[in-house]
């Protein structure tokens, strides 16, 4: 799931384009009820359709969703639970896989349903403020930073690849010997016979990987010429990994609107020829990769 507890892209407590100082916590009840607080998930231009897109879309908690607006900047944002998403609240709730997961979906959702409106920078899991105030405060203080940013990513999303090598993966079959079958191969032992597999099993290993290795060299060489910004996330492991294999490579994309297409098509048949190597290819998504300033192409997200 994209940008949600991945990478990729990913789960931290607090924006793409995070605030750097600690988010404040509700001390009174908002309105009438449980103390509220208010849950950003994207951040674009005040003259975008988000006005028109927030009635269309379901927050946390079946929250409503509205538009917050300082300058030129709108926030996408609904209300939640001070309690539950507080520190100590987000820590009990991203420990529980069920609530984890719902989150999750449910910020994804929104993210997506607002980046097919315009450009939007996505927000991180649980990006918590006090309330709508604070979240004008920060439109207004880092203003000049998102405007720049909405500029970069406009008419861009972000394309995801990764590369698996699966060892395991059964080999091409060996082109029949001239002359028919070596009458010399029926007559080895049971011990020679195993000691050959286990070699050839190791072979086999050794080739997948390297010829993984490979196509990851040629996915980066043909996809950098077609995008516009490359980031390398960590490879993913244990429930993260989809499918058979392990990921080796785990990177992000970010590519024009009218390049997707020819990037799909330029990534296509590279493991034909390559038994044990798969490639994977997801989007087009939100930009959730390259939503702070740029540090260069090929930038490490060990987060």
């Amino acid at each position: 799931m994209r940008g949600a507890v991945h990478g990729h892209q990913e789960g931290a407590a607090e924006t793409a384009a995070s605030p750097r100082q600690p988010l404040p916590r509700p001390t009174g009840p908002v309105g009438s009820g449980r103390p509220r607080s208010s849950y950003v998930y994207a951040i674009g231009r005040a003259d975008s359709a988000l006005d028109a897109t927030a009635p269309r879309l379901t927050g946390l908690r079946s929250g409503r969703l509205r538009t917050v607006t300082a300058g030129r900047l709108t926030a996408l944002v609904s209300s939640v639970p001070a309690n539950d998403f507080s520190t100590e609240g987000m820590k009990a709730q991203l420990e529980n896989l069920t609530e984890l997961e719902e989150i999750a979906r449910t910020h994804h959702a929104v993210v997506e349903g607002a980046h097919r409106a315009g450009t939007v920078l996505p927000m991180r899991l649980a990006t918590v403020y006090l309330d709508d105030d604070r979240v004008r405060a920060v439109l207004r203080a880092r203003g000049a930073e998102f405007a720049a940013l909405l500029s970069r990513l406009e008419g861009h999303a972000e394309l995801g690849v990764k590369v698996y090598a699966d060892p395991h993966a059964p080999a091409a079959d060996p082109p029949p010997a001239a002359g028919g079958p070596d009458p010399a191969a029926s007559a080895v032992s049971p011990g020679r016979a195993y000691l050959q597999r286990r070699r050839a099993q190791r072979r086999t290993q050794r080739d997948a990987y390297r010829a993984a290795g490979a196509v990851a060299e040629e996915v980066r060489s043909r996809a950098t010429a077609l995008a516009r910004d490359l980031v390398v996330h960590r490879p993913q492991q244990g429930e993260l990994a989809s499918g058979a294999g392990e990921n080796i490579a785990n990177e992000a994309y970010l590519v024009p609107a009218d390049r997707i297409r020819e990037f799909h098509r330029a990534l296509a048949r590279l493991t034909d020829g390559a038994p044990g190597v798969r490639v994977e290819v997801t989007g087009p998504w939100a930009p959730y990769s390259f939503a702070t300033p740029p540090t260069g192409a090929g930038a490490r997200d060990d987060g």
